[in-house]
């Protein structure tokens, strides 16, 4: 007899299918198209601005998962695997390449002041006693990142938009994970 309910399964097909409309939205120009910023005369800084920005909130994302194992080390083997993927998504987002261990942008980027990375409760110590609650906070903290990168793809260029739209997808599969995954 058949599931009833949310699987997982089901979470992951449509968290893909949400990135697929997203990549379908943003692959019609063409590689070397730029979108209009009106936020800076330099289209490039302003690119490099965006992507120093969501590399450091992947960071972030990664310190609160740094922060949750630290404090309940019996979910490392739960956790491991996701903050893994939080790692390769910041390097991936400042523009490294795969294995590489530092996701910190390249020196001449400067990020803007305008969307500021702000640390949560669990990066600055304040992790839930419970387990699970502390799950729930980092699943949290998980969809908040994937927001802003989604919110994000409207300021992206084309490519570096399709990278976006897949960790932001990564991201609600990790939040779905944390809240109902099983912790096999």
């Amino acid at each position: 007899m058949g599931r009833t309910g949310t699987t997982r399964r089901r979470a992951l097909s449509a968290t893909g299918a949400i990135a697929a409309g997203m990549l379908t939205g943003c692959s019609s120009d063409s590689p070397g198209t730029r979108r209009p910023s009106g936020r800076s005369a330099d289209p490039a800084r302003a690119q490099a601005a965006l992507r120093a920005r969501r590399a450091a909130a992947s960071t972030a994302l990664g310190d609160e998962y740094d922060a949750v194992i630290a404090r309940h080390p019996e979910l490392t083997e739960r956790l491991t695997p996701l903050r893994a993927a939080v790692s390769a998504h910041a390097v991936a987002l400042a523009g490294g390449r795969p294995g590489q261990t530092s996701a910190a942008p390249s020196p001449s980027v400067t990020p803007s002041a305008s969307v500021p990375v702000m640390p949560s409760a669990t990066a600055a110590g304040a992790v839930p006693e419970d387990p699970a609650d502390a799950l729930k906070a980092l699943a949290a903290a998980e969809r908040r990142t994937s927001d802003s990168h989604t919110a994000a793809l409207a300021d992206a260029e084309p490519e570096f938009a399709r990278l976006l739209a897949s960790v932001a997808a990564a991201g609600a599969a990790h939040a779905y994970l944390l809240t109902k995954g099983d912790p096999r």
